[in-house]
């Protein structure tokens, strides 16, 4: 089963639960066995918060099995009501218990007559969509049904904010760096003069939801999380939005301008040209950076990028661009938005992947051996095995991708953190010399062939012994190819003639 094994989105009620917990006030309750309860320890660890997730799980035990949930879902749903007085209660199957097809929408119908706060069925089909996708229509799910309740009530505000302003949507939970990069947004819409009206979900009221359509414009600034709530307040009030991630010097100079055409268009008159200028000359040393001397020995380096859609466009857009690093292949595991990704970065990489399988990403990479690669906590792991060292761009993520200091990757500020993370990715200049001189730290005597399966080969002492002289910077492409060499030919062991016969073959 996949679920046993690495996935790069989680099932789709995770996409739920980080939408309905990022919210004040709001609870979740999780219709679902023993063993799918594990988003509040993730949660709790991941985020380092004081506050206990509210996320009550309503298990689907030996009993429910047998006679169905009766009153259970209902006693949970009310009870938590009494206890915790959310503003909303959502509630959401797992892929696991929507196999009992049970009438969900009428337990929430039936909980609504008792509770005070609202309650919700997360709409959303459990076996077609993962993680990313459903959060995406939890959220704008979410909204619509506070501007619909506004809208009924005649509580929905008229017209615009009196000066430009501006909604960030796709804050979220054991979201990639969220934090940080919205506390940049933040300042960058200060410094544009531009008034942040409501970030959403993070740390919004529910009751916050029926003044977005206050706003001038809306921002999107990840691809994932935030377009469907857009899309729905664009054919609801005419609001535009931007979804251009402001992820590197270009993408974020592209960002500001569409910004400035978005509110001149509506009355407004900036011009932040000269902003763009100032902010890339000296705020971001990123520009600086990659046209000094030590960015030159990073020219023609292999890179591969993988990651979500946002952060492996942007990424292969900022090496090819503006660092001169040559970026072998780009990939997503985001399948169902196969055709943007390929439009985003067609022209600036030689490959690209979409799939979700971690095995065939560690086999390519594996296969082009890279000098770099940036992508997530799986595409690290497999640089370890492969001695190939990686920078992390996006989520999965593990709990050191969760910074206490402050490292966004999005706005000016932000492109300082990335061309930190990508210098700091390569080994270069006096630690490669260090590293032939030295041998590095690579003692280990178990060689494995190993990525995507463990090793089927053995090393004799003497080819082991021959294999350690090898500089360390390139023992494990010497190691592989000998034994790609001996597994052609049927060999089981690898021993000093084979190294030389493998050496001579490859023409080294």
């Amino acid at each position: 089963m996949k679920l046993a094994y690495w996935m790069y989105a989680g099932p789709a009620h995770i996409g739920t639960l980080r939408i309905a917990s990022s919210f004040k006030n709001v609870h979740a309750i999780m219709h679902a066995p023993l063993g799918d309860d594990y988003f509040n320890v993730m949660r709790s660890m991941l985020e380092r918060e004081r506050d206990f997730t509210p996320v009550t799980a309503s298990i689907v035990d030996r009993n429910v099995l047998a006679r169905g949930s009766q009153e259970k879902v209902v006693d949970n749903i009310t009870r938590k009501d009494q206890e915790e007085h959310p503003d909303l209660i959502v509630l959401t199957p797992t892929c696991t218990s929507s196999i009992l097809q049970e009438d969900l929408q009428n337990f929430v119908d039936r909980a609504q007559l008792e509770s005070k706060g609202d309650v919700m069925l997360a709409d959303v089909n459990h076996y077609r969509v993962n993680e990313l996708q459903a959060a995406d229509r939890t959220l704008q799910q979410i909204v619509q049904y506070y501007i619909e309740k506004a809208r009924k009530k005649n509580e929905l505000p008229e017209g615009k904010t009196e000066t430009p302003s501006v909604n960030i949507i796709g804050m979220s939970t054991l979201g990639f760096h969220n934090q940080h990069d919205c506390m940049e947004l933040k300042k960058l819409m200060q410094d544009l003069g531009i008034q942040v009206n409501t970030v959403i979900p993070e740390g919004a009221s529910v009751h916050e939801l029926k003044n977005l359509p206050r706003a001038w414009f809306n921002l999107v600034p990840y691809r994932e999380l935030g377009l469907m709530s857009a899309k729905y307040l664009q054919e609801q009030f005419g609001t535009p939005f931007v979804d251009i991630t402001p992820m590197g010097v270009v993408e974020t100079a592209r960002c500001i301008r569409a910004i400035q055409k978005i509110l001149n268009d509506q009355g407004a008159t900036v011009d932040y040209e000269s902003f763009i200028e100032d902010q890339t000359l000296y705020v971001s040393q990123a520009a600086w950076f990659s046209r000094s001397i030590d960015c030159q020995n990073l020219t023609g380096k292999k890179a591969v990028v993988f990651g979500d859609n946002t952060h492996a466009a942007a990424m292969t857009k900022v090496l090819a661009r503006e660092m001169g690093i040559h970026v072998v292949l780009a990939g997503t595991y985001c399948k169902y938005d196969e055709e943007w990704f390929r439009e985003q970065v067609s022209e600036y990489c030689d490959e690209i992947l979409v799939s979700d399988d971690n095995g065939a990403i560690a086999d390519a990479i594996a296969r082009i051996e890279p000098s770099a690669i940036f992508g997530t906590q799986m595409e690290r792991h497999v640089g370890k095995r492969l001695n190939i060292p990686c920078g992390v761009i996006a989520a999965p993520i593990h709990i050191q991708n969760f910074p206490i200091g402050y490292k966004p990757f999005l706005g000016y500020e932000g492109t300082n953190q990335v061309a930190d993370l990508v210098y700091n990715s390569f080994t270069l200049g006096m630690e490669d010399h260090l590293l032939e001189i030295f041998g590095g730290h690579d003692t280990k005597e178990v060689i494995t062939k190993g990525v995507s399966a463990g090793s089927d080969l053995n090393w004799a002492k003497d080819a082991q012994a021959e294999l350690n002289k090898v500089p360390g910077f390139v023992r494990g492409k010497v190691k592989r190819n000998t034994e790609k060499f001996a597994r052609d030919r049927g060999l089981t062991e690898i021993t000093l003639e084979v190294m030389y016969a493998a050496k001579e073959a490859v023409g080294a």
